[in-house]
């Protein structure tokens, strides 16, 4: 297991992730991309707890998504499992885990601020941080694709099942999005991932 992490988390954060992985009975499974998640954590019939997360080349987004999931587990076992999944126990759990890893040892100068400044209130996802977001996405492997928030309004996006859509007003947190097909207005994270079309679709 040491060695898999080797290939999927900075150096410096590999010895103790390794120990947090092993105290707590982690069966970790590294899967293909997911669009709607990168990790997810569940216990087995048999108590082991098991923690997936996607493969990617961006070591700092997997590191971020395997201690998120590894806080999810801490806190059920100290809190149990009647709390909110992302409530104040996760939180503080998962502030607790990364704090020592808030390193520039293991983050780069880059996005460092702004894991510090991320975890004074962490959220549910990395990605609803836009500062953040933007500045781990530096670090994936190139690709055709747009947030968002980055595209104009009216314009054209596809998203990941094929379904095309123009974009709409911005609603607080969410943006809205009309599907050309059918009419029908869906809402979305401001920094999922889409393939820009066009500009100003009539």
């Amino acid at each position: 297991m040491r060695e898999i992490l080797e290939n999927y988390i900075p150096e410096q954060a590999v010895a103790a992730t390794f120990e947090l992985i092993k105290k707590n009975n982690v069966y970790l499974q590294i899967v293909n991309q997911r669009v709607t998640r990168h990790g997810d954590y569940r216990i087995l019939p048999n108590g082991q707890h098991k923690i997936t997360v996607n493969a990617t080349k961006n070591k700092y987004r997997f590191f971020i998504t395997l201690i998120h999931e590894i806080a999810h587990l801490e806190a059920f076992e100290i809190y149990g499992r009647r709390i909110k999944p992302h409530g104040q126990e996760w939180k503080h759990t998962f502030q607790k885990l990364m704090l020592p890893f808030i390193h520039p040892s293991i983050f780069p100068a880059q996005i460092l601020p702004l894991i510090a400044k991320h975890f004074k209130n962490p959220k549910a996802s990395s990605d609803t941080d836009a500062k953040l977001a933007l500045a781990l996405k530096y670090y994936d492997p190139v690709n055709d694709k747009n947030y968002i928030f980055e595209i104009p309004e009216g314009s054209l996006f596809k998203i990941y099942n094929g379904k095309v859509f123009r974009k709409g007003a911005k609603r607080v947190k969410r943006i809205e999005g009309v599907e050309v097909a059918t009419g029908k207005m869906y809402l979305f994270n401001p920094n999922a991932e889409v393939e820009f079309l066009s500009e100003k679709a009539n």
